[in-house]
C-alpha cells in the first residue's frame, strides 16, 4: 500500500468513527411517532397505506418494538374526533406527528407549534399550513399532491371527451377524509359556453 493511500484510509477511518458513533447512539434511541389519520385504519385500502409507512420505515432502519414506537390513531371518518386524538398522541410525546389528510393536518398544527408535523395532503399553502412549497415555516412540512393546481386542465380535458355536458359533479366518497378540497376556481365554473 501506498503512503498516501494509507494517509487516506487513517484519515477517513478517524472522519468516519464519530459519524459511527452517532449512528449507534441514534439506533439506541426509541424514537417514538405519532400516526394521527382521520379514515380508519381497518380499512383495507387505508391500512395498506398504513403498512407501507410501517414499511418505509422499516426500510430506513426504524424498528418497531427495536428503536420504533409507532402510536397510532384513526377517527374513523369523525374528523370532529382529531383534536382530542392529536392531544392524547402529544400526551405521549412524540418524536414526530405524522398527519394524513387535511383534517389531521389541521387538528395537528392547532394543537402544537413545537413538535414537528410531516403532513401528506392536498393545497398546503392554500389552506394555510404552509407559506410556500420552497420555504414551509414553522413545523410541518411533507408531501402534498397537487390535485388541485391540476384542475383546470382536468376540466378541460373532460370537455374535450364530452363537447356536450354543460354540468359536472364531483361527488365525495363515503367517509371522505378530505384528501381532495376543490379549489374554489372549481365552483365558479358556471358552463363551458
Amino acid at each position: 500500500m501506498k503512503r498516501r493511500e494509507f494517509i487516506g484510509v487513517i484519515g477517513g477511518t478517524t472522519i468516519a468513527w464519530p459519524l459511527i458513533a452517532l449512528a449507534q447512539q441514534s439506533s439506541r434511541k426509541l424514537w417514538r411517532v405519532a400516526y394521527l389519520y382521520p379514515g380508519t385504519i381497518d380499512n383495507p385500502p387505508d391500512r395498506a397505506l398504513f403498512d407501507v409507512f410501517r414499511a418505509e420505515m422499516r426500510e430506513l432502519g426504524y424498528i418497531e418494538g427495536k428503536n420504533l414506537v409507532i402510536d397510532n390513531r384513526d377517527a374513523g371518518g369523525e374528523a370532529e374526533r382529531l383534536p382530542s386524538m392529536v392531544s392524547e398522541l402529544i400526551a405521549l410525546r412524540p418524536d414526530v406527528i405524522v398527519a394524513i389528510a387535511t383534517p389531521a393536518i389541521a387538528a395537528a398544527q392547532h394543537a402544537t407549534s413545537a413538535i414537528p408535523i410531516v403532513m401528506a395532503g392536498t393545497d398546503p399553502i392554500g389552506l394555510g399550513f404552509i407559506k410556500s412549497l420552497a420555504h414551509p415555516g414553522g413545523n410541518i412540512t411533507g408531501m402534498a399532491n397537487m390535485f388541485g393546481d391540476a384542475i383546470g386542465k382536468s376540466v378541460e380535458l373532460l370537455h374535450a371527451i364530452l363537447p356536450s355536458a354543460k354540468r359536472i359533479a364531483i361527488p365525495p366518497t363515503r367517509g371522505s377524509t378530505s384528501w381532495w378540497t376543490p379549489p374554489q376556481k372549481l365552483w365558479t365554473l358556471r358552463s363551458f359556453e
